[in-house]
């Protein structure tokens, strides 16, 4: 479980942010006293700070400058303000992402969890290997190597052979895909995703593993498991 802190004012928004996100099985934490926002991060030591601009006493580029002096955690900046300067400002002091209110639900929940993979997954001294199908799926080399041979996959390719192999034997949604790729410019649409899918099984083709990722018209893709095909 991923504790974010969230740093709103708007009690209405904050609690129904904690009450969706709860439903993800994240845990969010609020804000006591708006004057030590910093003393309070401190403490709970979040994997996520979620803040919003517009706070009493400091704004959130205050406090984004300041906990970024301090700590490299992953930080979202929330807007109501149609400016363009604000995303602007949030990146450049050091903000990963920037949504801007109102937001569709479904929007922030693929975001974060963009983030959270992005920093957690991909930058861990030891990424977790994978086995699948006789073959050793390894995040950080990006290859895939069985008996037959090792192939090399883009970083998106592993991406989505990650996913899928986490979950093999289940059929894991396009939505799903598409939202935990959200961060990446490449997946913005239903048809890069099937363009992108039918090349990393052109990849894995001389490894014999390109007919184990199988179609579910509706539904998504499955990594097939041993003995299924």
């Amino acid at each position: 479980m991923f504790n974010i802190l969230l740093i709103e004012d708007d009690a209405a928004l904050f609690g129904e942010i904690r009450q969706r996100l709860a439903q993800w099985s994240y845990q969010v934490h609020g804000i006591t006293d708006f004057g030590r926002v910093l003393e309070e991060f401190a403490a709970l030591k979040p994997e996520l700070v979620i803040i919003d601009i517009q706070l009493p006493q400091y704004d959130g580029f205050h406090w984004c400058r300041t906990i970024r002096a301090h700590s490299k955690v992953p930080i979202l900046m929330l807007s109501s303000r149609d400016h363009p300067s604000d995303m602007v400002m949030s990146m450049t002091l050091g903000a990963d992402d920037y949504v801007q209110k109102p937001f569709h639900f479904e929007v922030l929940v693929a975001k974060i969890q963009a983030i959270l993979r992005r920093v957690y997954n991909y930058t861990s001294d030891r990424p977790e290997l994978r086995t699948w199908r006789g073959a050793t799926v390894e995040p950080v080399k990006n290859t895939v190597s069985s008996p037959q041979g090792t192939v090399l996959l883009t970083k998106n390719e592993m991406f989505l052979l990650n996913i899928l192999v986490e979950h093999k034997g289940q059929i894991v949604t396009r939505e799903a895909m598409i939202q935990a790729l959200w961060d990446n410019e490449d997946f913005v649409s239903d048809n890069t995703l099937t363009v992108n899918v039918n090349r990393l099984r052109k990849k894995l083709e001389p490894l014999g593993l390109d007919a184990c990722i199988e179609t579910r018209v509706g539904q998504g893709y499955i990594a097939t498991e041993e003995g299924t095909l």
